[in-house]
């Protein structure tokens, strides 16, 4: 199955929560279904396997990932000793797409990875276009040099100076560029990590 093309702003709707960049999601003002019936109409009861299928969903579209990857990423943080849903999170929040997003070269995790598949971002100094790519703890993520110009690192300098990356990511405004400096964390995140693994372990 590919990727979930459906309107975005719709699903944050369906979902009730809000799975989008936009500080426009209508979710913020309208948290009822869409469709003429929306404001009246109840969310159905979810049994237990249908509220962990949604919480999968849910990240699914969050980070614009398909079933492999995400199912991938379970199998192999359940293979690690510790809290399973936390090396989820990291094997998520560690792909380059998502760290250019975070460190604000990107406004959206989509634009992300269009920047870096299109050859715009550099691990290291050294070129990367893998957007699933995982970055670790030291990695340095910057513009691709090749790539930059006057007109980008204006737009992207006045940009970064309002960004305020994670506490795990050191923004260099000048480089244009962010260190990794300690395993990803998430807090407050729209979904249930320890529900999705509990899922994969039916």
């Amino acid at each position: 199955m590919g990727r979930d093309l459906r309107p975005k702003h719709k699903l944050c709707r369906k979902y009730g929560e809000k799975l989008c960049d936009s500080p426009k999601c209508p979710v913020t003002k309208r948290s009822y279904p869409p469709g003429v019936h929306g404001v009246s109409k109840r969310r159905p009861k979810v049994s237990g396997y249908g509220k962990q299928l949604l919480e999968k969903q849910k990240v699914k579209r969050l980070y614009g990932i398909l079933e492999r990857q995400f199912s991938n990423y379970v199998a192999e943080a359940s293979k690690k000793t510790g809290d399973t849903g936390v090396f989820v999170i990291q094997y998520l929040e560690s792909r380059l797409d998502n760290v250019a997003y975070r460190a604000g070269f990107a406004s959206s995790r989509a634009a992300g990875r269009q920047l870096v598949g299109h050859g715009h971002v550099s691990v290291n100094g050294q070129k990367v276009n893998i957007p699933s790519y995982r970055v670790k703890v030291g990695d340095t993520v910057a513009i691709y040099e090749k790539s930059v110009n006057k007109k980008i690192v204006e737009i992207l300098k006045e940009g970064l100076n309002k960004v305020e990356p994670p506490a795990w990511i050191g923004l260099d405004v000048k480089a244009l560029s962010a260190k990794i400096l300690n395993n990803p964390t998430l807090s407050g995140q729209p979904f249930n990590a320890k529900s999705i693994v509990e899922f994969y372990s039916r």
